[in-house]
């Protein structure tokens, strides 16, 4: 099974539209959609587990893979951590350089020209498929 997980980032206005074209495009593993709301801006995230073996292959504009630490909630990119990992240790990426993950609870890491941006989120809703 390609197991990935899906962050698509849409504003309210979208959002059901968007909840409903990934219901119809793609097989949503464990039938659930999770939308976080960006408490730094008015922006929502749709996050999801698809099969990527048994989707249309198309996914949403505005959607990228992440990474979740499920123990504080964290989402993240490779490259955000690296950048993280950077800040922290002295500007050297050290993949076993350990971090604690409650700093960054019910966060989203990402990159934004090359610089690391932190987006605070809370649930919104959850989607039952």
């Amino acid at each position: 099974m390609g197991n990935k997980l899906y962050c698509t980032f849409t504003n309210q206005d979208e959002l059901d539209n968007l909840i409903n074209n990934l219901i119809a495009s793609h097989t949503i593993l464990y039938n659930k959609i999770f939308v976080l709301r960006l408490l730094n801006n008015n922006e929502f995230v749709c996050t999801y587990n698809i099969d990527i073996h048994n989707s249309n292959g198309n996914v949403p504009q505005d959607t990228i893979l992440v990474h979740r630490k499920k123990e504080s909630n964290t989402l993240y990119t490779i490259n955000a951590l690296n950048e993280l990992i950077k800040a922290l240790n002295g500007g050297i990426v050290n993949p076993k350089f350990p971090i604690n993950w409650t700093h960054y609870k019910n966060t989203i890491l990402l990159t934004q020209n090359n610089e690391l941006k932190q987006f605070k989120t809370r649930i919104f809703k959850i989607v039952e498929i």
